[in-house]
């Protein structure tokens, strides 16, 4: 047997794995919508601050944030930070602010830097207003059901629970091509993705939601212990971790707007990412190659091109795929059918992500260049992430 028939079964041995893979992730996922409830009900429904860091207006921003603004909650405290005057999310508020005028929603404006990442010194600046001691951290593209703050607090109620955070979905703001295969790698890659580690027993916590009490993020450190680290989702679940405490998955789902305008934009989005978690998770991130069963399926045919068993691997592999992406759109929402057919395109965009990744350090954030470096299995040191130049 060549070498090459060799290579050939071996790709096809790793996109049958990831096909086993796609159904798993599928199921989970059709039965974490199905087993989503109402939140248990609790005696007595306690305060909330919600700290929202904006910067510049996004699409869809306006719609994301209203989606906090409609809660089924008794009492909310909804704070917005910007650094400068000018920012374009600031009309935005005023007009959430207008139209929900009995709510307590606050806007912060403070241009003070305390670290290299804006995005938790923005929240530094916000929360010295906060009046509640259960405070929710989310992102600012985040969209939310009206059901979403009861099924937060009832997870921060469950025993043993130090930091609660959410599934996402993606949210494409419009239907173009790049932003349609932004979509496909969250829903169709990260999302099942996360399900079938967290049922293998892992616990992270992902950015969209970081839920915690005041005394829970006061004894890792506060968000001064964030400040040196791009990955501040990963590094906070990692302190929470330290203390004994548990992540939990609150028993809904969130979207995140998807607003690449551009394949630049989207490559950069998805090198930052990608990088962030090849340096924190190398093995993991390596092992997540098994996502990608219509890359292996693709190679097969390459390292066979005159065989018609890997064509027909390739046709299998495609048509398994679109099923389980069936079956991911309806548990997301998603009702379009065209984007399936990128799912190649998708793999083999995502693999090239994965050796880009694996490549270099260099990470776009919000207008700054930046070095991640793995973060330490101890107390946060300031080496951890260095400015470009």
């Amino acid at each position: 047997m060549s070498a090459f028939s060799i290579l050939a079964l071996a790709s096809s041995g790793l996109a049958a794995a990831g096909c086993l893979q796609s159904i798993a992730g599928a199921g989970l996922l059709t039965r974490f919508r199905r087993n989503e409830r109402r939140p248990v009900p609790l005696k007595t429904l306690p305060p909330v601050t919600v700290l929202k860091p904006l910067y510049g207006d996004e699409p869809l921003l306006e719609e994301a944030l209203e989606s906090f603004c409609t809660q089924d909650y008794p009492q909310i405290q909804i704070l917005f930070g910007v650094r400068d005057h000018d920012d374009p999310a600031i009309d935005i508020v005023k007009r959430l602010q207008a139209r929900h005028p009995h709510l307590d929603m606050q806007l912060v404006v403070n241009p003070a830097v305390h670290g290299l990442n804006r995005k938790i010194s923005n929240l530094m600046n916000i929360l010295p207003f906060a009046r509640h001691d259960l405070l929710v951290i989310s992102d600012s593209d985040i969209h939310v059901s009206p059901d979403y703050m009861r099924h937060i607090v009832s997870a921060l109620h469950k025993p043993n629970t130090g930091l609660v955070t959410t599934l996402y979905a993606g949210l494409p703001a419009h239907n173009t091509v790049v932003q349609m295969l932004a979509a496909c790698q969250i829903n169709h890659n990260f999302l099942p993705g996360v399900l079938l580690s967290r049922y293998l027993g892992r616990q992270d916590c992902l950015g969209a939601t970081m839920a915690l009490r005041r005394d829970v993020l006061e004894a890792v450190g506060g968000l001064e212990a964030l400040l040196p680290h791009v990955a501040d989702d990963a590094l906070l679940g990692r302190l929470v971790r330290q203390l004994g405490k548990d992540i939990t998955i609150a028993d809904c789902l969130t979207w995140t707007t998807i607003g690449e305008p551009s394949f630049a934009d989207l490559l950069s989005h998805e090198l930052r990412w990608g990088r962030t978690v090849c340096t924190l998770a190398p093995a993991g991130y390596g092992a997540s190659a098994i996502q990608l069963p219509l890359f292996w399926a693709t190679l097969a045919i390459l390292f066979q091109p005159h065989a018609l068993w890997p064509l027909v691997l390739f046709a299998c592999v495609w048509g398994l795929r679109i099923l389980t992406g069936l079956i991911i759109n309806r548990a997301v929402g998603s009702r379009l059918l065209w984007p399936l057919l990128l799912l190649p395109a998708r793999d083999w965009l995502s693999a090239a992500i994965m050796v880009g990744s694996a490549s270099g350090t260099r990470v776009d954030w919000r207008g700054q260049t930046m070095h991640v470096s793995p973060h330490p299995v101890g107390p946060p040191q300031a080496s951890q992430l260095s400015p470009e130049g």
